[in-house]
């Protein structure tokens, strides 16, 4: 079993950065592909990064590539999510998952096996 808890959200002007973090605890961290999901106001959760267990590999979606980067330290067990440039339409609750027992985790969130409580960001123009 895997416990999530994000933390680092918080409101920002356009431009700015924020790095969020996941802090895990549990023995299947270290097994399990993590991912960030993101979920605006009246919208549905969408992939936003994905990384593997050995932390090798990672994908982004479309909307964030080239201004978020996601990074995880197996010795803190905790994933993170660095945001560069950000817009308001990055305005969300941003939650981070877990894929236990898979290498590196889909787009779908059907997929994670667990999830934290979600961090709100929100940036302002």
């Amino acid at each position: 079993q895997v416990q999530l808890v994000e933390s680092g959200g918080g409101p920002v002007r356009a431009g700015d950065s924020l790095r969020l973090s996941c802090a895990a605890s549990g023995r299947t961290f270290s097994t399990s592909a993590l991912g960030w999901f993101r979920q605006a106001p009246g919208k549905e959760r969408e992939f936003v990064a994905a990384i593997s267990r050995s932390g090798s590999s990672f994908y982004y979606a479309d909307s964030v590539k080239g201004r978020f980067t996601i990074s995880r330290d197996k010795v803190k067990s905790t994933v993170y999510l660095q945001m560069n440039n950000l817009n308001p339409e990055d305005t969300a609750v941003y939650y981070c998952a877990a894929e236990t027992d898979a290498y590196l985790g889909g787009r779908a969130p059907d997929q994670y096996d667990y999830w934290g409580q979600g961090t709100q960001v929100t940036v302002s123009s």
